[in-house]
């Protein structure tokens, strides 16, 4: 591990002027302190906002939720406003890490958290996310759990989070402040598609600092699940995932939400699969259907061309149980 400097701060406006001059935040720690360990990051300042006021769970106007960033995520999954609005969100992280992790993590560190890529963490290894212009070494190498959605030429890396799932889903919005002051950006923009530039991972600024996660109202009643597809069920990362909600009255699908994980460079909405559901009644039938286009534009690798199928029938699986037809 390289030295670096550490200041613990008490304020927001002291954070910020600390990240406007390089120094890189750290609540949890959980992942950060792994990659500093590895000389994957070798960040000169570390920044502790652990003492921030960012720890509070609300229900907003019309039921939807704001998230403080520096909530846990065993704290999360427990709240009850979270719990009675929106299971989906509670499985997902349930469902992650070990409990011990999720006692430490934050949600706003879980959803700035890099990718769990061998390549990437192995620094003898080529990887442009870790070094751009250097190649990456997944693309011929072992890319079993690797990305067969928004992949590009420099990278495959899959995202590990598994709540990033459940807020690209909900169609979510993260709240930053920064030092030209407060903006807000949809989740499906915060985490950004490798392209050409994968070492550049959210739609970040300097210094800006992550203070909510919020999750507008969505019409009710409203039924959400989350599933996950790994190789072992104890703290493992997912092969693939499916987050779903849906709103059903009257006996049709007025609204779906439905995203993917474990198979996209980030979390993946799957709008073909809501639009095919929306206006309909829920039948298995309707659910097979829907689960066929999830892997709309999937570009497998050697070792990963079962995840299409798979993802399919976890999509199919997730829209069964939700749906009240399994």
């Amino acid at each position: 591990m390289f030295p670096f400097s550490y200041t613990r701060v008490s304020g927001t406006r002291e954070a910020l002027d600390a990240g406007r001059r390089g120094g890189r935040y750290i609540a949890g720690g959980t992942t950060l302190v792994d990659l500093m360990r590895e000389t994957v990051e070798r960040p000169e300042s570390l920044v502790d906002i652990s003492g921030l006021p960012l720890r509070e769970v609300r229900a907003t106007e019309g039921g939807g939720l704001r998230i403080g960033a520096l909530v846990t995520m065993a704290e999360t999954a427990a709240h009850p406003k979270v719990r009675a609005l929106f299971p989906v969100i509670s499985q997902s992280l349930e469902l992650s890490a070990s409990a011990q992790l999720r006692n430490m993590a934050t949600i706003g560190g879980n959803i700035m958290q890099r990718t769990r890529c061998t390549y990437f963490r192995d620094v003898t290894a080529v990887c442009n996310k870790r070094d751009p212009g250097s190649g990456c070494a997944a693309l011929k190498g072992h890319n079993r759990s690797h990305a067969i959605l928004g992949t590009s030429d420099a990278c495959v890396a899959t995202h590990p989070s598994d709540v990033a799932v459940a807020f690209t889903a909900l169609e979510a919005t993260v709240h930053l402040e920064g030092p030209d002051g407060e903006r807000r950006v949809r989740f499906g923009d915060f985490l950004l598609r490798p392209g050409n530039t994968p070492n550049r991972e959210q739609s970040i600024r300097q210094g800006e600092l992550i203070t909510a996660v919020e999750i507008p109202a969505l019409p009710r009643p409203l039924r959400s699940g989350y599933l996950k597809v790994r190789d072992r069920q104890s703290y493992e990362f997912a092969l693939t995932s499916a987050a779903v909600a849906l709103h059903v009255r009257g006996g049709v699908i007025r609204e779906a939400k439905v995203a993917a994980g474990g198979v996209g460079t980030v979390p993946w909405k799957l709008p073909a699969v809501e639009r095919h559901l929306v206006g309909e009644r829920p039948s298995a039938a309707l659910w097979a259907a829907a689960a066929e286009k999830a892997a709309d534009g999937a570009r497998p690798l050697r070792h990963n061309r079962f995840k299409p199928e798979l993802l399919k029938r976890t999509v199919e699986r997730q829209l069964q149980v939700v749906g009240g037809t399994k």
